[in-house]
């Protein structure tokens, strides 16, 4: 939480709670989740593995062929 706190909260004004809400949603599924760094991912972002993933299952497919 104090990531979120430091790179987002800190750096945003907020008139409302609802704006806070939102800002706070956006920033979490729009950047922090898909690009932050997984130790249980090996340290790589989600999207990162998921890539890795695919291309490891296509190349299995493709041996399998």
């Amino acid at each position: 939480m104090s990531t979120i706190k430091n790179e987002y909260v800190n750096r945003h004004r907020f008139k409302t709670r609802d704006e806070a809400r939102l800002g706070l949603f956006s920033f979490i599924e729009g950047l922090y989740n898909p690009h932050r760094r997984h130790s249980s991912l090996g340290y790589r972002s989600p999207m990162e593995y998921e890539k890795m993933w695919a291309e490891d299952a296509e190349m299995a497919a493709s041996v399998r062929n």
